[in-house]
Protein backbone atom coordinates (compact mmCIF):
# COMPACT_ATOMS: atom_id res chain seq x y z
CA UNK A 1 0.00 0.00 0.00
CA UNK A 2 1.48 3.27 -1.02
CA UNK A 3 0.69 6.12 1.97
CA UNK A 4 0.70 9.95 0.31
CA UNK A 5 0.05 12.99 2.24
CA UNK A 6 -2.52 15.05 0.59
CA UNK A 7 -1.19 18.09 2.05
CA UNK A 8 1.94 17.67 0.56
CA UNK A 9 3.42 20.62 -1.63
CA UNK A 10 0.51 21.80 -3.24
CA UNK A 11 -1.99 19.74 -1.70
CA UNK A 12 -4.71 19.69 -4.15
CA UNK A 13 -7.01 17.45 -6.06
CA UNK A 14 -4.24 17.19 -7.82
CA UNK A 15 -2.47 14.65 -5.83
CA UNK A 16 -5.76 12.32 -5.67
CA UNK A 17 -5.84 12.53 -9.85
CA UNK A 18 -2.04 11.55 -10.56
CA UNK A 19 -1.71 9.02 -7.45
CA UNK A 20 -5.30 7.41 -8.42
CA UNK A 21 -4.20 6.82 -12.34
CA UNK A 22 -0.57 5.65 -11.37
CA UNK A 23 -2.58 3.29 -9.21
CA UNK A 24 -4.95 2.02 -11.58
CA UNK A 25 -1.91 1.95 -14.46
CA UNK A 26 0.35 -0.04 -12.30
CA UNK A 27 -1.99 -2.31 -10.09
CA UNK A 28 -0.54 -0.77 -6.84
CA UNK A 29 -3.05 0.20 -4.19
CA UNK A 30 -2.66 3.28 -2.11
CA UNK A 31 -3.81 5.39 0.93
CA UNK A 32 -4.54 9.01 0.73
CA UNK A 33 -5.21 10.69 3.80
CA UNK A 34 -5.05 14.53 4.78
CA UNK A 35 -7.10 15.40 1.35
CA UNK A 36 -7.40 19.15 0.48
CA UNK A 37 -7.04 20.15 4.01
CA UNK A 38 -5.67 23.06 3.81
CA UNK A 39 -8.47 24.66 1.41
CA UNK A 40 -10.87 26.87 2.14
CA UNK A 41 -13.67 23.18 1.74
CA UNK A 42 -11.13 20.84 2.64
CA UNK A 43 -11.73 16.83 1.32
CA UNK A 44 -12.83 15.69 -1.73
CA UNK A 45 -15.57 18.01 -4.13
CA UNK A 46 -17.97 16.70 -6.53
CA UNK A 47 -15.09 16.84 -9.51
CA UNK A 48 -12.85 14.70 -7.20
CA UNK A 49 -15.13 12.33 -5.91
CA UNK A 50 -16.65 11.77 -9.46
CA UNK A 51 -13.71 11.44 -10.53
CA UNK A 52 -12.55 8.61 -8.43
CA UNK A 53 -16.11 6.43 -8.72
CA UNK A 54 -15.22 6.57 -12.59
CA UNK A 55 -11.38 5.71 -12.43
CA UNK A 56 -12.72 3.01 -10.13
CA UNK A 57 -15.05 1.76 -12.81
CA UNK A 58 -12.38 1.69 -15.37
CA UNK A 59 -10.30 -0.87 -13.71
CA UNK A 60 -13.07 -2.22 -11.20
CA UNK A 61 -11.06 -1.00 -8.79
CA UNK A 62 -11.77 -1.12 -4.65
CA UNK A 63 -12.84 2.41 -3.43
CA UNK A 64 -13.09 3.04 0.21
CA UNK A 65 -13.55 7.15 1.38
CA UNK A 66 -15.54 7.69 -1.64
CA UNK A 67 -18.25 10.23 -0.05
CA UNK A 68 -18.06 14.36 0.20
CA UNK A 69 -15.79 15.76 2.34
CA UNK A 70 -13.99 12.67 2.58
CA UNK A 71 -10.22 13.62 3.77
CA UNK A 72 -9.33 9.67 3.02
CA UNK A 73 -9.43 7.05 0.39
CA UNK A 74 -7.98 3.90 -0.56
CA UNK A 75 -8.13 2.67 -4.06
CA UNK A 76 -7.41 -0.65 -5.06
CA UNK A 77 -7.18 -1.66 -8.23
CA UNK A 78 -7.91 -4.19 -9.98
CA UNK A 79 -7.84 -5.29 -14.14
CA UNK A 80 -8.59 -2.74 -16.27
CA UNK A 81 -11.51 -3.39 -18.06
CA UNK A 82 -14.20 -1.15 -19.13
CA UNK A 83 -14.55 0.59 -21.82
CA UNK A 84 -17.89 2.19 -21.79
CA UNK A 85 -18.28 4.81 -18.58
CA UNK A 86 -21.37 7.14 -18.22
CA UNK A 87 -20.44 10.19 -15.25
CA UNK A 88 -23.36 11.68 -14.11
CA UNK A 89 -22.61 15.19 -12.27
CA UNK A 90 -24.77 17.17 -10.89
CA UNK A 91 -23.11 19.98 -10.35
CA UNK A 92 -20.66 22.37 -12.08
CA UNK A 93 -17.77 19.77 -11.46
CA UNK A 94 -14.64 20.63 -13.85
CA UNK A 95 -15.21 17.86 -17.02
CA UNK A 96 -11.00 18.42 -17.59
CA UNK A 97 -10.13 17.18 -14.11
CA UNK A 98 -11.74 14.19 -14.00
CA UNK A 99 -10.79 13.94 -17.87
CA UNK A 100 -6.59 14.17 -16.48
CA UNK A 101 -7.45 10.83 -13.68
CA UNK A 102 -9.02 9.18 -16.63
CA UNK A 103 -6.97 9.19 -19.76
CA UNK A 104 -3.56 7.80 -19.01
CA UNK A 105 -5.40 4.52 -17.74
CA UNK A 106 -7.71 4.51 -20.45
CA UNK A 107 -5.11 4.63 -22.57
CA UNK A 108 -4.04 1.07 -21.68
CA UNK A 109 -7.32 -0.92 -22.47
CA UNK A 110 -7.15 -2.90 -25.27
CA UNK A 111 -10.40 -1.38 -26.82
CA UNK A 112 -11.37 2.20 -27.79
CA UNK A 113 -12.88 3.86 -24.14
CA UNK A 114 -15.64 6.15 -24.50
CA UNK A 115 -16.39 8.00 -21.83
CA UNK A 116 -19.88 10.03 -21.58
CA UNK A 117 -20.83 13.40 -19.53
CA UNK A 118 -24.42 14.00 -18.46
CA UNK A 119 -23.76 17.21 -16.29
CA UNK A 120 -20.53 18.97 -15.18
CA UNK A 121 -19.07 21.70 -16.53
CA UNK A 122 -16.67 22.11 -19.61
CA UNK A 123 -15.77 25.59 -19.04
CA UNK A 124 -15.22 26.76 -14.68
CA UNK A 125 -12.38 27.95 -13.13
CA UNK A 126 -9.93 26.77 -11.62
CA UNK A 127 -9.17 24.37 -14.43
CA UNK A 128 -8.54 24.38 -17.96
CA UNK A 129 -11.67 25.22 -20.26
CA UNK A 130 -12.70 22.68 -22.75
CA UNK A 131 -10.70 24.20 -25.80
CA UNK A 132 -7.25 24.41 -23.67
CA UNK A 133 -7.68 21.12 -22.94
CA UNK A 134 -8.51 20.09 -26.68
CA UNK A 135 -6.37 22.40 -28.98
CA UNK A 136 -3.23 22.44 -26.17
CA UNK A 137 -2.97 19.30 -23.68
CA UNK A 138 -4.31 16.93 -26.46
CA UNK A 139 -2.05 18.05 -28.84
CA UNK A 140 0.77 17.63 -26.77
CA UNK A 141 0.03 14.09 -25.85
CA UNK A 142 -0.38 13.17 -29.70
CA UNK A 143 3.45 13.70 -30.03
CA UNK A 144 3.81 10.85 -27.25
CA UNK A 145 1.37 8.58 -29.17
CA UNK A 146 -1.47 8.96 -27.18
CA UNK A 147 -5.18 9.40 -29.03
CA UNK A 148 -8.01 11.15 -27.75
CA UNK A 149 -11.34 12.53 -29.59
CA UNK A 150 -13.49 15.04 -27.74
CA UNK A 151 -17.39 15.48 -29.03
CA UNK A 152 -18.58 18.57 -27.09
CA UNK A 153 -22.67 18.23 -27.57
CA UNK A 154 -23.38 20.88 -24.95
CA UNK A 155 -21.21 24.00 -23.23
CA UNK A 156 -21.61 24.28 -19.23
CA UNK A 157 -20.55 26.94 -17.08
CA UNK A 158 -20.43 27.43 -13.41
CA UNK A 159 -22.11 27.45 -11.55
CA UNK A 160 -25.29 25.22 -13.50
CA UNK A 161 -22.90 22.88 -15.16
CA UNK A 162 -25.46 20.53 -17.40
CA UNK A 163 -22.74 19.81 -20.01
CA UNK A 164 -23.03 16.90 -22.33
CA UNK A 165 -19.83 15.46 -23.78
CA UNK A 166 -18.07 12.50 -24.74
CA UNK A 167 -14.47 11.17 -24.80
CA UNK A 168 -12.83 8.26 -27.47
CA UNK A 169 -9.29 7.19 -25.67
CA UNK A 170 -8.00 4.98 -28.05
CA UNK A 171 -5.34 2.25 -27.12
CA UNK A 172 -2.17 3.82 -27.79
CA UNK A 173 1.64 2.94 -27.92
CA UNK A 174 3.51 5.63 -25.93
CA UNK A 175 6.83 6.86 -27.23
CA UNK A 176 9.74 8.93 -25.99
CA UNK A 177 10.00 12.75 -26.07
CA UNK A 178 12.29 15.13 -26.20
CA UNK A 179 10.97 18.66 -26.73
CA UNK A 180 13.72 21.15 -26.40
CA UNK A 181 13.14 23.75 -29.66
CA UNK A 182 9.52 25.13 -30.67
CA UNK A 183 10.68 25.57 -34.15
CA UNK A 184 9.42 27.92 -36.72
CA UNK A 185 6.02 29.94 -35.37
CA UNK A 186 2.84 29.07 -37.55
CA UNK A 187 -0.25 30.86 -35.94
CA UNK A 188 -2.06 31.95 -33.50
CA UNK A 189 -6.00 30.74 -33.29
CA UNK A 190 -8.18 32.63 -30.92
CA UNK A 191 -11.33 31.14 -29.80
CA UNK A 192 -13.95 33.31 -28.15
CA UNK A 193 -17.10 31.94 -26.97
CA UNK A 194 -19.98 32.90 -24.51
CA UNK A 195 -23.28 32.08 -24.13
CA UNK A 196 -26.64 32.73 -25.95
CA UNK A 197 -27.52 35.29 -23.24
CA UNK A 198 -24.89 37.76 -23.69
CA UNK A 199 -24.82 37.78 -27.51
CA UNK A 200 -26.94 41.30 -27.64
CA UNK A 201 -23.54 42.65 -25.72
CA UNK A 202 -21.64 41.07 -27.93
CA UNK A 203 -19.26 39.54 -25.52
CA UNK A 204 -17.35 36.75 -27.14
CA UNK A 205 -16.69 39.32 -30.19
CA UNK A 206 -15.17 42.17 -27.28
CA UNK A 207 -13.17 39.61 -25.64
CA UNK A 208 -11.66 39.22 -29.01
CA UNK A 209 -11.01 42.97 -28.87
CA UNK A 210 -9.06 42.86 -25.98
CA UNK A 211 -6.98 40.55 -27.26
CA UNK A 212 -6.19 42.48 -30.47
CA UNK A 213 -5.22 45.54 -28.55
CA UNK A 214 -2.58 43.58 -27.21
CA UNK A 215 -1.17 41.37 -29.83
CA UNK A 216 -2.20 43.56 -32.90
CA UNK A 217 0.89 45.83 -33.05
CA UNK A 218 2.91 42.90 -33.57
CA UNK A 219 1.04 41.61 -36.81
CA UNK A 220 1.14 38.11 -35.95
CA UNK A 221 -0.77 35.91 -38.00
CA UNK A 222 -3.93 35.29 -36.38
CA UNK A 223 -7.20 33.21 -36.48
CA UNK A 224 -10.27 34.02 -34.66
CA UNK A 225 -13.51 32.19 -34.04
CA UNK A 226 -16.45 33.58 -32.20
CA UNK A 227 -18.96 30.88 -30.61
CA UNK A 228 -22.37 31.26 -28.66
CA UNK A 229 -24.17 28.33 -27.41
CA UNK A 230 -27.28 27.51 -25.81
CA UNK A 231 -26.50 26.85 -22.48
CA UNK A 232 -28.21 26.54 -18.60
CA UNK A 233 -26.37 29.46 -17.49
CA UNK A 234 -24.64 32.84 -18.35
CA UNK A 235 -20.62 32.83 -19.44
CA UNK A 236 -17.65 33.29 -21.41
CA UNK A 237 -14.56 31.66 -22.42
CA UNK A 238 -11.55 32.56 -24.72
CA UNK A 239 -8.38 30.22 -25.54
CA UNK A 240 -5.44 31.44 -27.74
CA UNK A 241 -3.47 28.67 -29.07
CA UNK A 242 0.03 29.54 -30.35
CA UNK A 243 1.37 26.66 -32.94
CA UNK A 244 4.78 25.92 -33.52
CA UNK A 245 6.74 23.97 -36.08
CA UNK A 246 7.56 21.17 -32.51
CA UNK A 247 4.64 22.30 -29.83
CA UNK A 248 2.18 24.15 -28.93
CA UNK A 249 1.36 26.76 -26.44
CA UNK A 250 -1.58 28.29 -24.90
CA UNK A 251 -3.62 30.30 -22.44
CA UNK A 252 -7.07 30.73 -21.57
CA UNK A 253 -9.39 32.82 -19.29
CA UNK A 254 -13.22 32.66 -18.02
CA UNK A 255 -15.59 35.62 -18.10
CA UNK A 256 -16.04 37.21 -14.68
CA UNK A 257 -19.58 38.82 -13.15
CA UNK A 258 -18.50 42.69 -12.84
CA UNK A 259 -15.50 42.84 -15.54
CA UNK A 260 -15.38 43.67 -18.94
CA UNK A 261 -15.08 41.45 -21.69
CA UNK A 262 -12.41 42.92 -23.25
CA UNK A 263 -10.41 42.96 -19.79
CA UNK A 264 -10.96 39.27 -19.99
CA UNK A 265 -9.31 38.73 -23.46
CA UNK A 266 -6.47 41.27 -22.69
CA UNK A 267 -5.50 38.77 -19.50
CA UNK A 268 -5.36 36.01 -22.08
CA UNK A 269 -3.18 38.08 -24.47
CA UNK A 270 -0.84 39.29 -21.87
CA UNK A 271 -0.34 35.80 -20.26
CA UNK A 272 0.22 34.46 -23.80
CA UNK A 273 2.53 36.91 -24.34
CA UNK A 274 4.63 36.02 -21.30
CA UNK A 275 4.73 32.61 -22.10
CA UNK A 276 5.93 33.66 -26.03
CA UNK A 277 8.90 35.40 -24.33
CA UNK A 278 10.00 32.26 -22.65
CA UNK A 279 10.94 30.61 -25.35
CA UNK A 280 10.56 27.28 -24.48
CA UNK A 281 7.96 24.51 -25.63
CA UNK A 282 5.80 23.78 -22.29
CA UNK A 283 3.48 26.75 -20.99
CA UNK A 284 3.54 26.21 -17.25
CA UNK A 285 0.04 24.90 -17.11
CA UNK A 286 0.73 22.07 -19.64
CA UNK A 287 4.17 21.22 -17.55
CA UNK A 288 2.25 19.50 -14.40
CA UNK A 289 -0.18 17.95 -16.24
CA UNK A 290 2.20 15.98 -18.73
CA UNK A 291 4.39 14.69 -16.38
CA UNK A 292 2.73 11.54 -15.47
CA UNK A 293 3.15 10.56 -19.46
CA UNK A 294 6.76 11.09 -19.35
CA UNK A 295 6.85 8.86 -16.42
CA UNK A 296 4.91 6.19 -18.72
CA UNK A 297 7.25 6.41 -21.60
CA UNK A 298 9.72 3.56 -22.67
CA UNK A 299 12.94 5.81 -22.19
CA UNK A 300 14.11 9.16 -21.29
CA UNK A 301 12.23 11.90 -21.89
CA UNK A 302 12.74 15.74 -21.68
CA UNK A 303 10.89 18.65 -22.51
CA UNK A 304 11.79 22.32 -22.08
CA UNK A 305 9.02 24.47 -19.58
CA UNK A 306 8.35 28.06 -19.14
CA UNK A 307 7.81 27.35 -14.99
CA UNK A 308 8.53 25.19 -12.90
CA UNK A 309 5.58 25.49 -10.33
CA UNK A 310 4.74 24.27 -7.20
CA UNK A 311 2.04 21.79 -8.78
CA UNK A 312 4.80 20.06 -11.03
CA UNK A 313 7.04 19.38 -7.73
CA UNK A 314 4.35 17.59 -6.16
CA UNK A 315 3.03 16.01 -9.28
CA UNK A 316 7.02 14.51 -9.49
CA UNK A 317 6.93 13.63 -5.98
CA UNK A 318 3.59 11.31 -6.08
CA UNK A 319 4.88 9.84 -9.73
CA UNK A 320 8.17 8.78 -8.29
CA UNK A 321 5.87 6.83 -5.50
CA UNK A 322 4.63 4.24 -8.14
CA UNK A 323 6.95 4.13 -11.15
CA UNK A 324 10.75 3.19 -11.49
CA UNK A 325 12.47 6.12 -12.77
CA UNK A 326 13.49 9.76 -11.61
CA UNK A 327 12.91 13.35 -12.35
CA UNK A 328 15.53 15.64 -12.96
CA UNK A 329 15.43 19.71 -13.17
CA UNK A 330 17.87 21.92 -14.72
CA UNK A 331 16.47 25.52 -15.18
CA UNK A 332 13.63 25.68 -17.46
CA UNK A 333 14.41 21.71 -18.31
CA UNK A 334 12.62 18.73 -16.70
CA UNK A 335 14.19 14.91 -17.80
CA UNK A 336 12.77 11.91 -16.99
CA UNK A 337 14.66 8.57 -16.85
CA UNK A 338 13.48 4.74 -16.31
CA UNK A 339 15.88 2.92 -13.67
CA UNK A 340 17.32 0.10 -15.50
CA UNK A 341 16.56 -3.33 -14.72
Amino acid sequence: MIEIDGSFGSGGGQILRTACALAAITKKPCHIFNIRVKRPKPGLMPQHLFGLQALAQICKARLEGDELESKEIKFYPGEIYKDRITINIPTAGSITLILQALIPPALFVPSITKISFNGGATDTFFSPTIDYFRYVFLKIIEIMGAKVKINVSRRGYYPEGEAKMEAEVFPSELKNLNLLKRGAFKKITAISGASTSLRNKKVAERQLAGVREVLGKFKLPTEEKIEYFDVCCPGSQICLIAEFENTTIGTDNLGRLNKRAEDIGKEAALELLKEQKSGTCLDKYLADQILPYLALLPGKSQVACSEITKHSRTNIWVIEKFLDGEFEIENSLISWSPKKI
